[in-house]
């Protein structure tokens, strides 16, 4: 319940900030002239939208087990983030076309050059967004969201897409009107590296993607390390949401009564989940060595 408080706070401060920053860079590529910074200001304002999403996901996943979903509630983040990644995609797809008309009419060629207004902006996203990027993922990682995670890789977006920006107009302002156009196909190509990124990650975690062989191997040393185990015959794992699920073969002496194995089978079992707070539920079958 904490780990999702603090998560909870974290998505309110998104909003805020996000809707400042979208009125601002709005309101400053007006002024100034630059579809660039217009194009970022409507990149941050989806980011309300997307940190909804990801509210929205880590309520339901924060639901406890019940008798229509035995093994919890933990995939609805997974399903906000391929939300999140498909209305990210949609958004940059929307940037480019936009580019790509400036490029094609040519209205570069009358625009007006972009203001200082319009740069100062930039800068000023730049930093802030690269603030909240570290700030959501600090959270995102120890309260293991990945609807969280997919959040602050929002941030970093939105951070790199005014970066775009801020190039663009500097360059329209030397002398190259194209280049506030041509930004807008770069920011395109980083939010769509970005969503592709974020669904791919949700996908994994959706169709029972084993853990990363560092863990596993962890996994293998602390089961290992129970008395009465002769050796691991398998060992499965498998990413349910931010929560690991793992399945161990273990051989102990077959002269053993039952009871015996059993214990030693309840040893494994709660050695592993209390040596790594990820894992869910450990199940532990025992073969005769």
């Amino acid at each position: 319940m904490e780990m999702n408080q603090a998560a909870m706070r974290v998505s309110w401060v998104s909003i805020l900030v996000n809707l400042v920053l979208a009125a601002g860079k709005l309101a400053a590529g007006l002024i100034a002239s630059s579809s660039a910074m217009v194009s970022d200001a409507v990149h941050s304002a989806s980011d309300v939208f997307s940190t909804v999403v990801v509210m929205i996901g880590i309520r339901l996943s924060g639901k406890a087990q019940d008798r229509e979903h035995p093994y919890g509630h933990e995939r609805m983040e997974c399903a906000a983030a391929g939300i999140l990644a498909v209305a990210l995609a949609a958004v940059g797809i929307e940037i480019g076309l936009g580019g790509i008309r400036h490029l094609i009419s040519g209205d570069y060629r009358t625009a007006a050059i972009p203001g200082v207004l319009a740069l100062i902006a930039a800068a000023v996203s730049i930093v802030v967004k690269e603030a909240m990027f570290w700030y959501t993922r600090a959270v995102a990682k120890r309260t293991r969201s990945t609807a969280l995670m997919a959040d602050a890789w929002h941030h970093r977006s939105d951070a790199l897409s005014s970066v775009g920006a801020l190039v663009g107009i500097g360059l329209a302002r030397l002398g190259y009107p194209a280049a506030d156009a041509v930004a807008s196909l770069l920011i395109c190509v980083m939010i769509l590296k970005a969503a592709f990124d974020i669904y791919r990650d949700s996908l994994d975690k959706m169709v029972d993607h084993a853990a990363d062989e560092e863990t596993v191997a962890e996994i293998r040393t602390v089961a290992e390390s129970v008395p009465g185990v002769v050796r691991i015959d398998d060992l499965k794992t498998r990413l349910f949401g931010s929560r690991l699920y793992v399945d161990i073969e273990i051989a102990a002496d077959s002269t053993l009564m039952l009871s015996e194995a059993h214990a030693i089978a309840e040893a494994v079992h709660a050695a592993v989940e209390n040596s790594f707070d990820t894992v869910k539920h450990c199940m532990v079958h025992v073969n005769p060595a």
